[in-house]
């Protein structure tokens, strides 16, 4: 194999210190912006945007089934709310993910079921992120170059082979 054959953005396997965390649809071009990382932020805006729609279309499919069999006018608004309520906290919930790790991770598994029915605040978070970075970009950029820079700063204190070192012009004595 040849030197070129690696994923565009992906860093040497021979380069020391920490790696960049990949991320979804992008893996690590985030870190330089290489590899049509500006191409795969479009697609990744205008493909949620796509789902978005679609599951709105669906979700609309759904509720006119609910008039076709006429279950009543209550239930046509506890689903309207139920989907709007849920679509708000997956659209927060997503948001929050992308700028810091969950602290309670037991929450967030119970709120998985709740952000599945609101798919569609996640798809639009998405959406309304990949506008600006690549979903979770600065989070990961954060820990990336705090890990690098307690790398150089580790790599840069070490004094080399300790055996080389002189001491000011005296030897030690040999032992017996």
């Amino acid at each position: 194999m040849s030197e070129n054959s690696a994923a565009p953005g992906t860093p040497p396997a021979t380069a020391p210190g920490p790696r960049p965390e990949p991320i979804r649809f992008f893996g690590t071009t985030w870190v330089d912006h290489d590899g049509g990382y500006g191409l795969r932020r479009a697609g990744v805006a205008v493909g949620s945007l796509a789902a978005a729609v679609a599951a709105c279309l669906l979700l609309r499919f759904a509720y006119e089934g609910l008039e076709i069999a006429e279950v009543g006018g209550i239930v046509g608004m506890l689903v309207i709310g139920m989907f709007s309520i849920c679509s708000a906290i997956a659209f927060r919930k997503t948001w929050e993910g992308f700028g810091a790790r969950p602290k309670d991770l037991d929450r967030e598994d119970s709120l998985r079921g709740l952000k599945s029915i609101g798919f569609i605040g996640s798809l639009l978070a998405y959406f309304v992120r990949s506008l600006t970075e690549a979903p979770g970009e600065k989070l990961r950029r954060t820990e990336y170059e705090k890990a690098r820079a307690q790398f150089e700063k580790r790599r840069s204190t070490r004094a080399g082979n300790p055996a080389a070192r002189r001491t000011s012009g005296r030897k030690r004595p040999k032992r017996a």
